[in-house]
C-alpha cells in the first residue's frame, strides 16, 4: 500500500509518515492540494490522507477536485484534520466525497482501520460523485464553512489584537515608571558626584594636607610608633583622594554627552607619556607610539581611557628589567583596532572575566597598589563609544590591551599606521 501524506505543517507529515512506514506502508508527501494534483498526474498511489485547512488549495477542494477527475474518482479519501472538526464540518467534508473523517489527534490503529477497509475491494463504499443537483448545494455548503472559518478567524485576531493593545498599555506604562526611576536615580548620581567633587575631596585634600605637615614637624620629635600611625594616615588619605578621583571618572564617563572629533591618538598618547616620566622620573621604561593613529572620538574621553591604559602598563613594567611599552594600531576585518602593550607582570588568562569589574583586582595591593576601578572605566568610555576592548596576557610576560572605537577615520583608503616613533 501507498499513501499520500497532504499537510502544510512538516511536523504532522513527518509523525503519520513515521506510524505509517511502521506498519509497512510506503508514503509521500504533498504541502497542500496544488502539489498533491501534481504528484497525482505522474505518481500512483492507493489512498490520500489530507489535512483540510491548507494554502494554495485546501482539502475541501483537493477532495472534490479529485472525484471530479475520471481515473482517480474511486481513489480512497481520508480527512484528518484538528481545525475543521464540528459536525457541519463532518458533513461538508463527506459531501464533498470523503470516505472518512478523522479527527486529530488519533491512535493510529483508527487510521490503520480505514485504510484497510477503504483498499478492499469488497468492502462498501460511500458514493464518491454526487450528482449535479447536488454538487451546487455541496458548493454553497463550502462557501459557508469557509465564511464562518474566516470569521472565527478575523474573532480570534481581534481579540489577539486586543490582547496586544492591552499589553502594550501595560509596557508603556511600566516604561514610563522605570524612565522615572531612572531619571531619579540619575539625579542621585549627579548629587552624589557633586558631593564627592566639592564637599569630600575639599576635606579630604585638608587633612593630606596637614598630614604631611604633622610628618615633617613630629620626625625625630616623637616616639616611632607616633611616627608610624601619621604615615598610616598619610597613605590612607592619598588613597582616598586617588579612590575619589577615580570614582568621578567612572562617573563622567557614564553621563558625559559624547562629542566625536577626529583626532591623533598618537599625539594623545605621548603627551601622557610625558606626563608619567615625570611623575616617576627614575623609571626607565622604553615606549613606541606609532605615528598617525587617527580615530573619531571625544578627546576627553578619550585621554581617560588612554591614561589608565598607560598609567597600567607603567606601573605593571616596574620591577621588570627594560620595560617595554606599545602603543600602535593594527586593520582587521572591520575596521582598526588599537593597542597598548607591555612586557611587565601580566596576569592569568583564567581570570581575565574579572578585568572590567569595578574594584577586582588581579594583583595583591602590596605589590602593585590601585583602586580596581581604572579599567572598568576604560570598558565604560569604549562602550560608550560604539566599541568594544579585550585583553591578551601571559602571567610575567605582559599584557596586550586591544579595542576599537568604531567610525574611525581612513585616509587615502588605508589605515594611517605609519613609521613609528620611539620616546
Amino acid at each position: 500500500m501507498k499513501v499520500l501524506i497532504v499537510d502544510d505543517n512538516a511536523t504532522n507529515r513527518k509523525l503519520l509518515r513515521i506510524n505509517l512506514e511502521g506498519e509497512g506502508i510506503e508514503t509521500c508527501e504533498a504541502e497542500n492540494g496544488l502539489e498533491a494534483l501534481a504528484y497525482l498526474d505522474t505518481g500512483k498511489v492507493d489512498a490520500i490522507i489530507s489535512d483540510i485547512l491548507m494554502p494554495g488549495m485546501d482539502g475541501y477542494r483537493l477532495c472534490q477536485e479529485i472525484r471530479k477527475c475520471d481515473w482517480l474518482a474511486g481513489m480512497p479519501f481520508i480527512f484528518y484534520t484538528s481545525t475543521y472538526t464540528s459536525p457541519g464540518d463532518e458533513k461538508l467534508a463527506l459531501d464533498c466525497g470523503a470516505d472518512r473523517y478523522i479527527k486529530k489527534p488519533a491512535p493510529l490503529s483508527v487510521i490503520l482501520m480505514a485504510l484497510l477497509e477503504l483498499i478492499n475491494p469488497e468492502a462498501p463504499r460511500a458514493r464518491v460523485q454526487p450528482p449535479p443537483e447536488e454538487q451546487t448545494v455541496v458548493m454553497r455548503e463550502y462557501n459557508e464553512a469557509l465564511v464562518r472559518k474566516l470569521e472565527e478567524r478575523n474573532a480570534t485576531l481581534e481579540r489577539a489584537r486586543g490582547e496586544i493593545l492591552r499589553a502594550n498599555a501595560l509596557l508603556e506604562r511600566r516604561v514610563r515608571e522605570r524612565t522615572a526611576e531612572l531619571v531619579a536615580a540619575n539625579q542621585e548620581l549627579e548629587a552624589f558626584a557633586h558631593t564627592i567633587a566639592h564637599d569630600l575631596r575639599s576635606p579630604l585634600m585638608a587633612i593630606d594636607g596637614f598630614s604631611h605637615i604633622l610628618v615633617k614637624e613630629c620626625e625625630g620629635r616623637v616616639e616611632p610608633k607616633v611616627m608610624e600611625h601619621l604615615h598610616f594616615i598619610s597613605r590612607a588619605v592619598s588613597r582616598m583622594n586617588e579612590l575619589t578621583t577615580d570614582l568621578l571618572r567612572l562617573s563622567r564617563a557614564s553621563r558625559a554627552v559624547i562629542r566625536r572629533e577626529s583626532l591623533d591618538l598618537s599625539v594623545l598618547a605621548r603627551g601622557i607619556v610625558q606626563d608619567l616620566r615625570q611623575t616617576h622620573p627614575h623609571q626607565d621604561v622604553s615606549v613606541k607610539i606609532a605615528e598617525g593613529i587617527r580615530v573619531e572620538a571625544d578627546v576627553a574621553l578619550l585621554r581617560i581611557a588612554l591614561e589608565n591604559l598607560l598609567s597600567n602598563a607603567w606601573k605593571f613594567t616596574a620591577k621588570t628589567p627594560r620595560g617595554r611599552i606599545e602603543v600602535g594600531a593594527v586593520r582587521q576585518e572591520g575596521g582598526q583596532v588599537c593597542f597598548v602593550k607591555d612586557n611587565g607582570a601580566g596576569f592569568d588568562m583564567a581570570s581575565a572575566e574579572k578585568l572590567f569589574e569595578p574594584f577586582e583586582r588581579l594583583h595583591p595591593e602590596t605589590e602593585f597598589p590601585g583602586t580596581g576601578i581604572g579599567l572598568t572605566t576604560v570598558q565604560r568610555i569604549i562602550g560608550r563609544h560604539g566599541g568594544t576592548i579585550r585583553a591578551e596576557a601571559e602571567k610575567g610576560r605582559g599584557a596586550t590591551f586591544y579595542f576599537e572605537l568604531g567610525n574611525a577615520e581612513r585616509e587615502s583608503g588605508e589605515w594611517r599606521t605609519g613609521r613609528e616613533a620611539t620616546q
